[in-house]
């Protein structure tokens, strides 16, 4: 037997399923965790599934900080919803702990592992077919924020420190462009001016948040579509998914992500930039559904400020994907040469139809302001 068999049966025998297992094989199509579907058969019902997860020891470095965040979240979201009378095993993920009653279990070669329980009835879409479901992952997330509106977002950890911080995103693109170690800046002098000419936007939110205009709140960090779990009878989003990146932040960050993903109908390194633009139509309903799934939660100058939410997190994406290319491509893969540059100028190119079209932007968000 191979390692990694000998590990993925250690791993098994570490947690009670409550029946035997009968199988365990890789699942989804995520690109940081290793995970697993595995499969029990009790004696007096059908299969039941559960979902394994070895945690990116690359990507968090602390998995007790990361599990914390978890265990926190999804406990308090359980106490949420039962108090609402909805059913907390289809609506919230729920951490199973290993037999040793620790957060996670730590393998004999080091790796941490994580299990839930497989929510059955629902599907997971990789893009928006339609309004409708654009709109639907909308409510969920919004209903995430409605749910977690007075959790005391600033007792979790930053699992990934800056995530959103776009001022320090700012500064590593600054040192990029001055040490070009590769002799690359002068080939994309138009899009290092584009960054330049937006300096200031880099500390709007940040601004914002210090002068006491939008408080911190538990955000996601990373609202694609992908991340809702949508039941597969009704179409509407049951349980949001991959709470890795849940940290201390501002509700724009959330809304913002999703509008740069599920607002724009190219690929996100589509090199016919004329085929790049914000779908107003897409923008106002997923404002719509946003702000219905946050039930009145969110104040005023929060629902002013998501046009900014929209702009910033595109402008920071395409940031990164430019300062990763001018230091080497190192942290994004990369399927071709420029692939990263690319995709820059088509963030960029979103950004620049965002504010063509930033009034109105905001008069659809003023509709909902208190």
């Amino acid at each position: 037997m191979i390692q990694a068999e000998q590990t993925l049966q250690e791993v098994l025998g570490a947690f009670d399923f409550g029946a035997p297992v009968v199988g365990a094989i890789r699942y989804g199509q995520g690109h940081i965790n290793d995970t697993f579907v595995v499969h029990t058969q009790p004696e007096d019902r059908c299969c039941r599934r559960f979902i394994l997860q070895r945690m990116s020891a690359a990507a968090f470095k602390h998995p007790d900080q990361l599990m914390d965040n978890i265990i926190g979240v999804t406990e308090y979201l359980g106490k949420q919803i039962l108090a609402n009378g909805g059913d907390r095993s289809r609506e919230a993920m729920e951490v199973i702990r290993p037999k040793s009653g620790e957060d996670y279990y730590t393998d004999s070669q080091g790796g941490a592992w994580r299990l839930y329980p497989f929510v059955e009835g629902t599907v997971c879409h990789q893009a928006a077919d339609s309004p409708e479901l654009f709109a639907a992952s909308g409510r969920a997330f919004g209903r995430f924020q409605q749910l977690l509106k007075d959790y005391p977002a600033a007792t979790l950890y930053e699992t990934i420190p800056h995530f959103h911080d776009t001022e320090d995103r700012l500064a590593k693109f600054k040192a990029a462009v001055e040490e070009d170690k590769l002799g690359r800046a002068a080939e994309c002098q138009p899009e290092i001016d584009f960054v330049l000419a937006r300096e200031a936007d880099c500390s709007v939110a940040l601004n914002a948040m210090r002068e006491g205009k939008l408080p911190l709140r538990v955000t996601h960090n990373d609202t694609k579509l992908n991340n809702v779990l949508m039941d597969e009878k009704s179409g509407e989003g049951m349980c949001i998914i991959d709470l890795d990146t849940v940290m201390p932040g501002l509700v724009l960050y959330d809304f913002g992500d999703s509008i740069r993903f599920g607002a724009n109908h190219c690929a996100e390194d589509e090199t016919d930039l004329s085929k790049v633009s914000l779908d107003l139509d897409l923008f106002a309903a997923y404002t719509a559904a946003f702000l219905e799934g946050t039930g009145g939660s969110l104040s005023s100058e929060e629902i002013a400020y998501l046009p900014w939410g929209a702009k910033l997190m595109t402008l920071e994406c395409g940031m990164r994907f430019l300062t990763d290319y001018l230091v080497g491509d190192e942290y994004f893969h990369i399927a071709r040469e420029k692939h990263n540059l690319d995709r820059c100028r088509t963030q960029f190119k979103l950004v620049a139809d965002m504010e063509d079209h930033w009034g109105e932007l905001e008069a659809i968000a003023a509709q909902y302001r208190k």
